[in-house]
């Protein structure tokens, strides 16, 4: 069984990482793309924006996923 607390902490340091170990490969590479996506367009308004709430997200839906 998995815990959901470690896969919070995984997904907290390295976005999607929580969903590739909870088996949720493809949706935990969509998320990590998305996410570095995001980090390079923190040079525009979005990015500032956009980065936080798909990290967040990142380690909601890990966590309750498990």
């Amino acid at each position: 069984m998995k815990s959901p607390g470690l896969v919070a902490v995984l997904s907290f340091f390295i976005c999607g990482l929580g969903q590739i170990y909870n088996g949720q490969i493809l949706k935990g590479l969509i998320l990590l793309v998305a996410y570095f996506i995001s980090w390079l367009m923190m040079w525009i308004v979005i990015g500032f924006v956009t980065t936080p709430i798909m990290w967040i997200w990142g380690i909601v839906d890990a966590y309750r996923v498990t």
